[in-house]
């Protein structure tokens, strides 16, 4: 069954001729209906209004990270920096395994803070993914492949960093060395495998015949907090660590394709040194990523768990709420191009009085793709071994859940990366990024063809419960500049004050309700730097876009979180200098110490002492 884009749907739900008018007009952006709230959004618009009131930083070049007058930001890990008391500081002549696995990781991505006590803002265990490695920006010395010991640092560079970080009175953040908390998750910690595709011949391996414990995690991206106080991690692109992929037409082989495993040598040369990243020799290690980590940062001698009931694919995040009925909901992008939106709902509720009881709700209940209907409905559709699956097992449909949902017609989407749901109004923000290859684009909600600015989708469960197998769909902002015509870009309404953005990537709410968007890509579109933008969702103020933050040259900004109160925002600032190598100041990156470009994270913080955009 071929499943229609999503430009298909919005092509029928829309009437091209009167769409194509209104942008030569512009008059249709501003009143059109289909840009108006979804059906059933009425209640989820009672939110209170954001009140923005920072000054809009410029667009630039420049290799520095600029915030708006009034604001300080704070280094506050660098990669390489000891986590513990006396640990090794970084030397990049020096690096081995074990000093960096008892450093920051590499290229820092989402950030997640956990009080140390419910609703404390001046201290907590920060949670920081870190996506992936860099040779270039890692050794001094790079030859065309790697070699043993920088295959060994890579593998500890990767993975997750967790971190007691604190606040002083003036509200600098600085990590807390002595922290037992402390600790690194990384390529090659035991993780252990749970839920219904744990233990299925799919997953065991020569080294592991009872396909239960896999050797660490990979490309984690984006991800999420659980109500309980565990981290999601989203394995995101793991198939650049896979090479010699064998020809076949099985599943596993169909599956392979559909990830462009490569036949040949891999992005990073591992399998040369590591067999089980050579499918030749090993086929099955590839199933045993691409999935959500829960890790309990509370618990540093706990293992982490690869969560199966919630799919395989590639994971930007996975963030967590709750329906009305208390069972979790987990949504999650997976960020390829003609990929799906999907989400989880668990089989039994959260409960907020027993957080051991909470420990395993993850691995029971149903796995749903969506499927955007052109008159602006919605379904989800649950993965399931039966229907066009019903030869399969639960284990195959989770394990190749691409392909299952392809069946099941669930729509093709431009990059879906981070998804998240509104705190007050529980309507849910679904990031597309870009789809340059695009052909065609006929009106709705995608009206450009070669898609380079990406667009936000808003969903409305039906009964505005998050549970709900069916929603309403709108559009929110379509990525691109006003002032170009041919960008046809539109921002909620607005009519006039918005920064452009383009290439939309992680999202955030601020404890206000207020959106906050990173960038990935701005160089490629816009000629200048990625940043971080601050917009309304609801209010008269809905759509207008503010670039709160420029990051320094050829860097990605991502992972911004906040602390409860709102007066400290966490950004991640990832691989400054991206393929320039270490030192480069001319075209690449010497933030932030002026010497070589480490990625980062930042603590940014009101002189004043009042919240953060307010």
């Amino acid at each position: 069954m071929q499943s229609p884009s999503f430009d298909d749907v919005a092509r029928r739900r829309y009437d091209r001729r009167s769409f194509l008018h209104g942008l030569a007009s512009g008059a249709a952006l501003a009143t059109a209906p289909w840009l108006l709230p979804a059906r059933g959004a009425r209640r989820a618009l009672a939110g209170a209004p954001a009140s923005l009131s920072f000054e809009s930083v410029p667009a630039s070049t420049a290799d520095e990270l600029a915030v708006p007058p009034g604001y300080v930001p704070d280094v506050l890990l660098r990669w390489g920096d000891p986590l513990h008391e006396g640990g090794p500081a970084l030397d990049l002549a020096a690096q081995t395994a074990a000093t960096q696995a008892a450093q920051f990781g590499f290229n820092c991505d989402f950030i997640g803070f956990v009080p140390l006590e419910p609703g404390r803002s001046d201290r907590g265990l920060l949670c920081v993914n870190h996506e992936f490695t860099s040779r270039s920006e890692m050794f001094p010395e790079v030859g065309d492949a790697p070699t043993a010991r920088q295959v060994e640092v890579e593998l500890a560079a990767h993975g997750v960093t967790v971190a007691e970080v604190a606040a002083d009175d003036d509200g600098r953040w600085a990590l807390v060395p002595g922290s037992r908390s402390n600790r690194r998750v990384t390529a090659t910690t035991p993780c252990r495998l749970s839920g219904p595709a744990a233990g299925t011949p799919a997953l065991r391996t020569e080294a592991d015949a009872e396909g239960r414990t896999v050797l660490g995690t990979l490309y984690n991206c984006s991800g999420g907090l659980t109500p309980w106080g565990t981290l999601l991690s989203g394995e995101e692109n793991f198939w650049h660590y896979f090479g010699n992929a064998p020809a076949g037409d099985d599943l596993a082989a169909r599956s392979r394709e559909r990830y462009s495993a490569r036949t040949g040598r891999s992005a990073y040369g591992w399998e040369a040194h590591h067999q089980r990243f050579d499918l030749g020799r090993e086929p099955r290690e590839y199933h045993r990523f691409g999935w959500v980590l829960e890790l309990d940062p509370f618990d540093p001698g706990a293992a982490p768990v690869k969560r199966t009931a919630l799919g395989r694919m590639c994971h930007e995040g996975a963030a967590t709420a709750l329906a009305d009925d208390g069972r979790v909901v987990v949504y999650t992008g997976d960020d390829s191009t003609g990929e799906f939106v999907y989400k989880f709902v668990s089989a039994a509720p959260y409960d907020p009085g027993d957080r051991a009881a909470n420990r395993d709700l993850l691995d029971a209940g149903t796995l749903y793709a969506a499927r955007f209907e052109p008159d602006g409905t919605g379904r989800w559709l649950p993965l399931r071994p039966e229907g066009p699956l019903a030869d399969w097992t639960q284990a195959d449909v989770l394990v190749h859940a691409r392909l299952a949902a392809s069946l099941l017609g669930a729509t093709p989407m431009d990059r879906p990366e981070d998804v998240e749901v509104h705190p007050r109004t529980h309507r849910v923000y679904v990031v597309m990024t870009k789809n340059p290859g695009r052909e065609e684009g006929d009106g709705g909600a995608n009206p450009r063809a070669h898609n380079r600015h990406g667009h936000v989708v808003e969903l409305d469960e039906d009964g505005g419960d998050l549970g709900a197998e069916s929603f309403t769909w709108n559009l929110f902002l379509l990525g691109g500049d006003p002032a170009r015509p041919e960008d046809a870009a539109f921002y909620a309404g607005a009519r006039a004050g918005v920064d452009p953005v383009s290439c939309p990537d992680n999202v955030a709410f601020a404890p206000d309700g207020s959106l906050w968007i990173a960038t990935d890509g701005q160089p490629r579109t816009f000629g200048c730097n990625d940043a971080l933008y601050a917009v309304a969702t609801v209010g008269p103020e809905r759509g207008r876009t503010r670039r709160f933050l420029s990051g320094p040259r050829g860097c990605e900004v991502c992972g911004p979180a906040f602390t409860p109160d709102g007066r400290t925002l966490f950004v991640s600032v990832q691989h400054p200098g991206a393929g320039r190598g270490l030192r480069d100041p001319e075209r690449g990156s010497t933030w932030p110490d002026g010497d070589f470009p480490r990625p980062s994270v930042v603590a940014i913080r009101r002189a004043d002492g009042q919240p953060v955009g307010a």
